[in-house]
């Protein structure tokens, strides 16, 4: 079994009577991309924040290559890369400079810090704009160039804290591919948040899904989507009537059928949510017996398995909520 470069254990973040993070444990192994998966404000940045040492946990632990993130914090921020959600970057400053900075800052100079600066900005592919000043940057540029500044270090484990937000679809890819390649050729350990479950699904090993502070879920994305079987079923109908909900759950290809509070703005419809074993047997069969019983149905919506699904299905509620 890898070792682990990061181990979370118990954390809690509290503000006042607010519980930000609620007790979250996880491991990421070395060479691992690990992603925490999430709406916004369910606790991922205040994680990130907790495990490179921005501020210390309200109780609970965190080690990196076996070092605690509060005792020994100058000794993590020497493995660690971070590319917070925020821009951690100068307006007035070329690319160039802007990385050059955050070299310097840790302990990088002359030739050594040079090289280390043009290899990260090839990286994130923004050579030919390196000198341009970054207030003169698209989005998505700046996000590639704050990606090059949480590389400069050649971090042993890389944070990166919901890297596409507001990013044009060219960027976007080359974030993708610059993960990628760097798990692929330098093994480098990445903790990746993010809302975006086509995000979590292409570039994670394994996901946590985190939802008001607390992780919900942890298994790699084929078994978390597997959990769901053939998906879900959502019939939009007049009223909850138990013995419909009965009925549907004895069909052959159900797992299991529960109604849950309509949408907003759906008044006068109640929905049965279906869990199916498999979807389109158990859509078929679904709809046999509304027919046979002669039940209105208002709505009919098939979700196909992916990580969405899972978050809805443990939540009750969309993942961009």
């Amino acid at each position: 079994m890898p070792a682990s470069i990061l181990e979370a254990r118990n954390l809690v973040k509290k503000y006042g009577d607010f519980i930000a993070v609620n007790d979250v444990s996880f491991i990421i192994e070395e060479g691992e991309v690990f992603g925490l998966l999430g709406p916004n404000g369910a606790g991922k940045s205040t994680t990130i924040a907790m495990l490179s040492g921005l501020f210390p946990p309200t109780s609970g632990s965190g080690a990196i290559g076996g070092l605690d993130v509060v005792r020994d914090l100058a000794k993590v921020k020497q493995i660690i890369g971070v590319v917070p959600q925020e821009l951690a970057l100068y307006p007035t400053l070329s690319g160039r400079e802007n990385v050059r900075f955050f070299g310097e800052l840790y302990g990088l100079r002359g030739k050594a810090l040079s090289e280390r600066v043009d290899e990260v900005i090839g990286y994130v592919g923004m050579s030919e704009r390196a000198n341009d000043r970054v207030q003169t940057y698209s989005g998505g540029m700046k996000r590639r160039i704050n990606l090059a500044a949480g590389l400069v270090n050649h971090p042993r484990l890389l944070f990166l804290d919901e890297p596409t937000v507001g990013v044009d679809p060219q960027s976007r890819n080359h974030i993708f591919e610059s993960v990628e390649r760097l798990n692929r050729e330098r093994g480098m350990s990445i903790l990746y948040t993010t809302h975006y479950m086509e995000e979590a699904q292409r570039l994670c090993h394994r996901v946590g899904i985190i939802d008001r502070g607390r992780l919900i879920a942890l298994d790699t994305p084929k078994r978390l989507i597997e959990s769901l079987g053939g998906g879900i079923i959502q019939l939009g109908l007049v009223t909850a009537d138990e013995r419909v909900r009965a009925a549907v759950e004895s069909l052959p290809a159900v797992r299991s059928a529960a109604f849950v509070a309509a949408e907003e703005g759906a008044e006068g419809k109640t929905i049965l949510k279906i869990e199916a074993s498999h979807g389109n047997e158990a859509l078929l069969q679904v709809l046999h017996y509304c027919n046979e019983a002669n039940i209105d149905i208002l709505s009919l919506d098939l979700l196909e398995p992916n990580l969405e699904t899972v978050f809805l299905n443990l939540t009750g509620k969309s993942l961009r909520d």
